[in-house]
């Protein structure tokens, strides 16, 4: 690995929290150990074998979301802290139930659900704080140095966790994760983040969370990235599902085995880490990720009809490195595709696509399993992804990352003259343009890029519409539930989104300082006016006189 790619390391905030890290995520890895080997213990179904695994990564699917809009709404620092407490309390109490032998595989399951649920909620605070922790210059290095802490652990965790399994148990397994996820807990706290006072007030989670919701299907490069992460989780689910059958059935293993197959696959990623870099200069993301996707299936199908145990580690090291190089250019991707102020839900939704699809196909695998066998599982599994890249022509992963996503200072300020409170609303915006016939198509073309972009940024409604008397008149239109929701809108103007508009706007002839006539108006305005006309009012000084507007929320 290059040097400068430790360099972030040099960062004494982001040093103490990335080292503490890697405590967290061998938490996590001894935990998966210990719970499927003592599933194998309590059942010998091969479903509910494959069922941790679904246990662990459904909260990832379904908590990431509202974790990444409180991420992105409050507190980063302060979320990943009552993630991690909660994590480390639930494994506390799993240990508790097991030492007064309160053991079934339904309470297993349940808890590690709870866990996982504690690791979805702090996930998305740890990613997208990121760059509060680093010079803009090291960003890349971090982000990068994220993955590399999972699979630095994964490379010697799950065999660590196969021996304590082997020496102490299970129970004392669950009790140590409760003490590795304190590390981070502590390293956040000790972080003195700077708080920047935002200036408007945070969204309701609901609306948070539909904010996220609507950036996502309007923005083409996250529906792509979505897709691909959804269909590989399904595809690759067998390997991790189904190992510890492989070490059990296929290999005659024990415990320990089990953990060294993980720790060989977590070798493997590291390396993965460490040439990530390389692939992207060598090729297109598409190219590279069908590559990488290309050989996780073929030693996905290794490792089914393997009875040896190196040429099974072989397989797994090899599809270690490349399901890494695979993940790390999916969430690359993502990335470089959103702005700040949906960087965590935008994780969130990564996340919890990758972690469903794995979910999923848990289940998938598993009944597949029960049904025909361990080695023909893996075998269906493999060739399921060997059949993904052909996705790529369904979902292409953006080649231009070079769009200015940063903010954009809107200079001018609405005027406003009525009494306008943050909930007051709908807000509907009218602007008018003036574009000669000769240009209406290419107008036309620009207006649908735009379309997209108020969209993404919180805008409904959206329509434009043409002047059927003066053809050259053109009246763009949407809406937003609150004035509170039109200035967020504002907020989120980035200079890509400015470039839009100021190329739709160059094809507008309007006279006048602007190219284009904005009207922005109140529907609904019974609070705009007395409920009769001898009403006092008491908002004006002089009745003849316009009311002063109130001061806006924000």
């Amino acid at each position: 690995m290059k040097l400068r790619a430790l360099e972030p390391l040099g960062d004494p905030v982001f040093r103490r929290i990335w080292s503490a890290s890697l405590m967290s995520n061998l938490a996590q890895l001894v935990l998966g150990v210990a719970a499927a080997w003592e599933m194998t213990r309590l059942t010998n179904s091969p479903q509910m074998v494959a069922l941790v695994q679904s246990a662990m990564m459904l909260p990832l699917m379904f908590v990431a979301v509202p974790a990444g809009a409180f991420a992105d709404m409050f507190d980063r620092r302060k979320i990943a802290i009552s993630g991690l407490c909660f994590s480390s309390a639930a494994a506390a109490v799993l240990t508790a139930l097991l030492l007064t032998g309160h053991e079934s595989p339904w309470i297993l399951l349940l808890f590690c659900f709870l866990i996982g649920a504690g690791v979805a909620t702090y996930g998305p605070s740890w990613q997208a704080s990121i760059p509060e922790q680093v010079p803009p210059e090291h960003l890349p290095a971090a982000v990068a140095l994220g993955s590399v802490s999972y699979n630095i652990a994964r490379s010697f965790g799950p065999a660590l966790g196969g021996l304590l399994v082997v020496g102490f148990g299970a129970t004392v397994v669950f009790g140590i994760t409760a003490v590795l996820y304190l590390p981070l807990a502590f390293a956040f706290l000790a972080w003195r983040r700077r708080h920047v006072p935002p200036r408007l007030s945070p969204e309701r989670l609901d609306r948070a969370i539909i904010s996220g919701v609507r950036y996502a299907l309007h923005a083409g490069p996250v529906r792509a990235v979505m897709f691909r992460c959804a269909s590989f989780g399904v595809a690759t689910a067998g390997l991790a599902a189904l190992t510890p059958l492989v070490a059990k059935d296929l290999l005659h293993g024990t415990a320990t085995t089990y953990g060294v197959l993980l720790g060989a696959g977590g070798v493997g990623a590291v390396m993965g880490a460490v040439f990530v870099s390389r692939v992207v200069e060598k090729m297109t993301s598409d190219r590279a990720l069908a590559a990488a996707m290309t050989v996780t299936g073929l030693m996905i199908i290794a490792v089914g009809f393997s009875r040896h145990i190196v040429l099974t580690c072989l397989a797994l090291c090899a599809s270690g490195a490349a399901n890494m190089i695979a993940i790390s250019l999916l969430n690359v991707t993502m990335q470089v595709s959103v702005p700040r102020w949906v960087t965590a839900r935008a994780l969130a939704w990564f996340t919890s696509t990758l972690t469903g699809g794995i979910a999923f196909g848990s289940w998938v695998w598993g009944n597949t399993a029960a049904s025909l066998g361990v080695s023909e599982a893996m075998a269906l599994s493999g060739a399921a992804v060997l059949v993904i890249p052909l996705l790529g022509k369904l979902a292409p992963l953006p080649t231009d990352s070079t769009s200015n996503l940063e903010p954009a200072r809107i200079a001018n300020e609405p005027n406003v003259a009525l009494a306008l409170t943050g909930r007051s609303g709908p807000i509907t915006i009218e602007i008018d343009y003036r574009v000669d016939p000769a240009n209406a198509r290419s107008f036309y073309d620009a207006m649908l890029d735009l379309q997209r972009a108020r969209k993404r940024n919180g805008a409904f409604g959206w329509v434009l519409s043409r002047d059927i008397g003066d053809p050259e008149l053109w009246t763009e239109k949407f809406e937003f539930p609150t004035w509170q929701d039109y200035l967020r809108h504002r907020e989120r103007f980035t200079e890509a989104d400015r470039e839009l508009q100021d190329l739709t706007q160059s094809f507008s002839t309007l006279s006048g300082d602007s190219p284009a006539r904005i009207r922005r108006k109140l529907e609904r305005p019974f609070g705009s006016v007395r409920w009769k006309a001898d009403t006092p009012d008491p908002e004006a000084t002089n009745p003849a006189e316009p009311v002063r507007p109130r001061p806006t929320t924000g």
